[in-house]
């Protein structure tokens, strides 16, 4: 790993990995973040033929700051040919008063693994949650392979009706790209459980997104997706 550098409330540690020729890093927070007004962005650069693994430590707390604007949170992920990245952080959480905007963009070379995924807790227990914009682009070999974007909390309309959340306070979703697929035959969209869907994407790619009402049970309803996937 040739370079690891990490400032302010983002410190970056290698931690060993379980699985041989696999890298692993865990991000730490250094102090609370991100909090209203704040910008902070997160690059990662998995080289060709590496294998790569990226957690955390504990869940990131969105917060209420002194600043009246929103937070922006970046997250960047660029996997080279040949190369496997697993982005598996812990949830997100949108505690009251807060405004976060946060933007992960992907970019994948042809033969590019990638295993990410992405859990939203809306709320601390007893607490409405804050506002939560998050978009996920997703590029392979140039092209476009999805393009997400969802908001959530006061100001999003119909955030927790019937067609979105259905009163449930946990979101998150598993993307699975894998080019040993690329020749297979592709599946249609099936159910996980009464609140998880598995939908196939163009190319060697599958989306699971799932809804609940508390993490334990959305990280259950992943895991699922993650072992349908294989």
């Amino acid at each position: 790993m040739p370079v690891l550098v990490g400032d302010g409330p983002l410190a970056l540690r290698r931690t060993r990995s379980v699985v041989d020729g696999e890298a692993r890093v865990t991000v730490v927070g250094a102090m609370s973040a991100p909090l209203g007004g704040d910008r902070i962005a997160l690059e990662v650069t998995a080289g060709p033929g590496a294998r790569l693994r990226i957690g955390s430590a504990a869940a990131t707390i969105a917060l209420p700051g002194w600043s009246a604007g929103p937070a922006h949170y970046e997250i960047r992920l660029t996997v080279a040919d040949g190369a496997t990245l697993r982005w598996l952080p812990e949830p997100l959480i949108s505690a009251h008063g807060s405004d976060l905007r946060m933007t992960t963009r992907v970019e994948l070379a042809p033969t590019a693994r990638l295993v990410l995924r992405e859990e939203q807790i809306l709320g601390r227990t007893g607490e409405s949650p804050g506002h939560l914009t998050t978009r996920l682009t997703v590029h392979r070999a140039g092209c476009p392979l999805l393009d997400q974007e969802l908001a959530y909390g006061p100001g999003a309309p119909g955030w927790d009706g019937g067609a979105v959340l259905g009163g449930h306070r946990a979101v998150g979703q598993l993307l699975v790209v894998d080019p040993s697929r690329d020749s297979g035959p592709v599946a249609g969209p099936r159910l996980l459980g009464e609140t998880a869907v598995l939908t196939p994407l163009a190319g060697p790619a599958a989306l699971a997104t799932a809804v609940a009402p508390d993490a334990l049970q959305l990280r259950r309803a992943l895991d699922e997706a993650a072992a349908a996937v294989g």
